[in-house]
């Protein structure tokens, strides 16, 4: 049957390519497109088989390593000629600390063991409130007491508050203090007469030629040290008050500070009129 159908399709291309060029690509396939397809079908079986029988064979031809797990522990060594380890080295028995006297107490330390050892100083009925000690001592005597006064607790009343104590307000020294804050005014040694006796001996009245009365007001600040400074002159003359101002300036002398409320040496303000007449 097969080869019927061959023929037939021989027949058929041998009709379809009649009176045309066999020699091209197409009448060729077609003609060997049974062989082909079968080889094709042989090789891709072949590559198939070879493909899953590869890892098989590489399996059966490698070889297995055995892996062996060493212990890092040394062996342990016993030593049958060694002598038995000696005995252990006793230790002398630690000092007790003795306990307070009001507090009882039993022997805890340990006695060395002789061959002649009194059996009567061994003690067995130890009192439970006995602690241990350097001696038997079961009568304590009494703890002294402290009598302590009982709280009385009062019900809710007023509580005073704190004293703050007021804090003293800081002064300035360079403050100048005047007028009601003065418990005493600034004064010149001497007295204020001799301040004014100096004051007129010093003045220099020949460069004025006027028939007239001329006054001014001097005021300065008397230091906490008897200097003065700030002189200043407000009178209508220039200078008039010009000499006036040389003039308290040559006094010698020294000044008495005024004083607070507290005592206390302060700058304070001081004026001093001077009025001339000249007579030409």
């Amino acid at each position: 049957m097969k080869h019927l159908e061959h023929n037939q399709d021989f027949r058929l291309n041998e009709i379809l390519f009649e009176h045309r060029n066999k020699a091209y690509g197409a009448y060729a396939l077609r003609t060997e497109s049974d062989r082909i397809l079968t080889k094709a079908f042989f090789i891709g079986v072949g590559l198939l088989a070879a493909v899953s029988i590869i890892p098989v064979a590489i399996s059966a031809f490698k070889s297995t390593e055995t892996v062996i797990i060493q212990d890092p522990t040394p062996p342990i060594m016993i030593d049958v000629d060694k002598p038995n380890d000696p005995p252990a080295e006793v230790l002398p028995p630690q000092t007790v600390t003795p306990p307070p006297p009001s507090v009882r107490q039993y022997d805890s330390q340990v006695v060395t063991p002789t061959r002649n050892a009194n059996e009567n100083d061994i003690v067995e009925d130890i009192p439970d409130d006995a602690i241990a000690g350097v001696k038997n001592d079961f009568t304590a005597p009494p703890t002294p007491q402290i009598n302590v006064p009982p709280t009385v607790i009062s019900g809710p009343g007023t509580v005073a508050p704190p004293k703050i104590a007021p804090v003293a307000p800081v002064e300035d020294p360079n403050k100048i203090v005047e007028g009601t804050e003065l418990s005493k005014s600034a004064d010149f040694e001497g007295g204020i007469n001799a301040f004014r006796t100096k004051v007129m001996n010093k003045f220099d009245v020949s460069a004025f030629e006027m028939e007239d009365v001329v006054s001014t007001k001097l005021t300065f600040i008397v230091e906490k040290d008897g200097t003065i400074s700030n002189i200043k002159a407000n009178g209508k003359d220039a200078s008039f008050n010009a000499e006036a101002i040389r003039t308290i300036k040559a006094v010698k002398g020294k000044w008495i500070p005024g004083k607070n409320k507290r005592g206390e040496s302060v700058r304070s303000y001081f004026s001093f009129p001077i009025s001339m007449k000249f007579d030409n």
